[in-house]
């Protein structure tokens, strides 16, 4: 059966910003009672009162997801600039334009290419001076974008990074406070790499820099 307590919590746990802010004891809890009023009363079929909302959201305790001492535990940040991401349609082909770029690289000293792959379509990130032998390559491919002079930030996570809840929450929430878009984002088993617009790397580095402690 559901009560005001229990459509509270749920509305609470949609909305990570507003669980945060509570466990954070810096939101007005009539202001917000007000906000979800209309809701609870679809959720429950019934008029419901401001000031029950209030006692609910007063007696809601937030779970805290995120052991902040693990990010204390992040490795070192690697910064890098000068990234072109193409982005091209799926096909019969595209493995094979992919094979055509990995034989051209591997000669090229310090050559930086990442390439991930979704069901529709297949993201390849490379330095700027690879731009013109990934259109070579590609070029009987459908591109469906290209962003030119990105900058990245790869994380060294720490150990069983994979157990741990909200890790990823927890930069992601970080950044978006400060008002700092995501353009990219790729992870392996012991990395995590942004990809930024140049002119947001540096704001980013310091704030995930700043929460290693």
């Amino acid at each position: 059966m559901k009560t005001i307590t229990s459509v509270v919590e749920q509305l609470i746990k949609h909305q990570p910003y507003t669980e945060d802010a509570l466990m954070r004891k810096i939101i007005n809890y009539s202001a917000l009672a007000e906000d979800f009023q209309p809701r609870i009363e679809k959720e429950l079929g019934k008029p419901v009162n401001v000031g029950s909302i209030v006692m609910a959201l007063r007696r809601y305790y937030p779970q805290k997801r995120v052991d902040e001492r693990m990010m204390r535990d992040l490795g070192d940040i690697v910064v890098r600039s000068g990234i072109t991401d193409f982005t091209f349609l799926n096909s019969n082909t595209i493995l094979e334009s992919q094979s055509k770029l990995l034989e051209e690289t591997k000669t090229i000293p310090k050559a930086y290419l990442t390439y991930s792959s979704t069901f529709h379509e297949s993201n390849i990130l490379v330095s700027n001076d690879l731009t013109d032998l990934v259109e070579r390559c590609f070029k009987e491919e459908t591109c469906v974008m290209v962003k030119h002079d990105l900058s990245s930030l790869s994380i060294a996570l720490p150990a069983n990074n994979s157990k741990t809840v909200g890790l990823y929450f927890y930069i992601f929430k970080l950044l978006a406070y400060e008002g700092i878009p995501i353009f990219e984002a790729i992870s392996t088993s012991n990395y995590f790499t942004l990809f930024l617009e140049k002119e947001y790397v540096n704001q980013a580095f310091a704030l995930v820099n700043e929460i290693k402690g």
